[in-house]
């Protein structure tokens, strides 16, 4: 039922109200007793709310309902509110036709892999503690969240006085960054700020094919950087004042770096690249991989000496403030490592980087082609780590092989230091895979 990152599918199919009623009603029954509510601005997100404030609350759960909000204000909100659990209702970067459900605990952590195994198998078996008419619980509406966020990271950030920024807001729920940015004293000037849960501005992933707008602004403006969010804004991705896309992997080193100092660990997924590695062994710091999702990245980054997690997907956690990528904070951060060290595009240009390929198989059976991989690895002879897919370490690189957590592919990633040796890497790789979805005419 979950993925890497909660239950999301597309609405009216994998999401239906039946559903949300059915994770209300595992929540109570598994004593969460106070839950925080909120959504994203996809109006099916409505429905969705009603159903799942109905389970909670026929089982005996208080709702503390707190509407349209960025997912890290809803997760934050669960300390705020001293509540026991919170849901966020969103498909994140997905398309609007996709709606899902995201369950955090305090600290801001998401549902780690035991509290999801019990809303599973309660849904699974309809397991339920349903309450008489004298024991519903209550829906009340709380508001002041977004003010409280705003003013929490402006705590955390120093001013910017004269900084000027752009926030494509990409339609979303991300307001929080240009309030924040505002009080902060940015100059910022905001795209796509208008909520709609179609995206009619630009999809709702932000990468460098989805930005073009906002990176024609500020290469043709004074702007200094350029933020954007996806649609609940837990993620963040930047454009540097020359109007160019900050890779993610690039984006990462910095953030790792600025946040790790000597002995201390940066939590990353294992298809990070090797420029973030570079970039901690300049200040004494290492990383430490965890599966692919930033519930994993989140999960590592409660321990000691972890002071920073992140992943090349645009999710950014400091674990000092809370355990949920928090897409508004990593913009304020990001803006006052510009203020202080001068240009991003300075600060990119300065990190050694090296050829990365990634691509996707689509494939009828993930589970089957992986097992084929696996074995034709073995048959090789190869060491690898299992901790999430099959990750080969090689000469100067390594390759990535990994089932999708949403989506019916199996991922390639390969990397190396040298760009005939990636290219090698990745060829082989693919064909590897490719070979043994034929095998099992596993191909879609």
């Amino acid at each position: 039922m979950f993925g890497t990152s909660g239950i999301r599918g597309e609405v009216g199919d994998e999401v239906t109200a039946e559903l949300a009623l059915s994770v209300g009603r595992a929540l109570a029954s598994e004593g969460y007793e106070r839950v925080v509510v909120g959504r994203d601005v996809r109006e099916s997100g409505t429905v969705l709310v009603d159903a799942l404030t109905a389970g909670i609350r026929e089982c005996g759960g208080d709702v503390l309902e707190v509407g349209i909000a960025p997912t890290p204000t809803i997760a934050r909100g669960v300390d705020w509110l001293e509540a026991d659990a919170g849901v966020v209702v969103t498909a994140s970067h997905n398309p609007a036709k996709d709606n899902g459900i995201k369950l955090w605990a305090p600290g801001g952590q998401a549902f780690d892999t035991d509290r999801r195994a019990a809303i599973t198998d309660r849904v699974d078996n309809e397991r339920y503690d349903l309450e008489p008419w004298t024991g519903l619980g209550d829906r009340t509406r709380h508001e002041g969240l977004l003010e409280r966020h705003s003013e929490r990271i402006q705590e955390t950030v120093a001013d910017l006085d004269g900084l000027q920024v752009v926030v494509d807001v990409g339609n979303g729920a991300g307001s929080v960054t240009a309030d924040a940015l505002v009080e902060l004293g940015c100059d910022v000037r905001t795209l796509n700020a208008q909520q709609d849960g179609r995206f009619p501005g630009r999809p709702s992933e932000p990468n460098a094919e989805t930005l073009t707008d906002l990176q024609r602004l500020v290469g043709a403006t004074d702007a200094d950087l350029g933020i954007a969010h996806d649609g609940d804004g837990d993620r963040m991705v930047a454009v540097d004042e020359r109007g160019e896309f900050v890779p993610k992997d690039l984006l990462l080193a910095l953030f790792a770096r600025e946040a790790a100092g000597d002995g201390e660990r940066v939590a990353a997924p294992l298809n990070t690249s090797l420029a973030v590695d570079d970039a901690l062994e300049t200040v004494g710091a290492s990383v430490t991989r965890t599966a692919v999702g930033d519930v994993y990245v989140a999960e590592r980054a409660t321990e000691d000496g972890v002071v920073f997690g992140g992943e090349p997907s645009g999710a950014w956690i400091w674990p000092d403030e809370s355990l949920c990528p928090d897409g508004p904070l990593a913009a304020c951060k990001l803006a006052a490592m510009v203020g202080r060290d001068g240009p991003l595009g300075e600060a990119v240009d300065s990190l050694e980087t090296y050829p990365i390929r990634r691509t996707s198989i689509e494939v009828e059976d993930k589970a089957a082609v992986m097992e084929r991989v696996e074995a034709a690895v073995r048959d090789r002879g190869a060491a690898f780590d299992a901790l999430d897919g099959i990750r080969i370490e090689h000469e100067g690189g390594w390759t990535l092989v990994r089932p999708s957590g949403t989506e019916p592919v199996v991922r390639i990633t390969a990397e190396a230091r040298d760009p005939e040796r990636a290219d090698a890497l990745f060829d082989e790789t693919r064909d590897l895979v490719a070979d043994a979805a034929r095998q099992l005419g596993a191909v879609e």
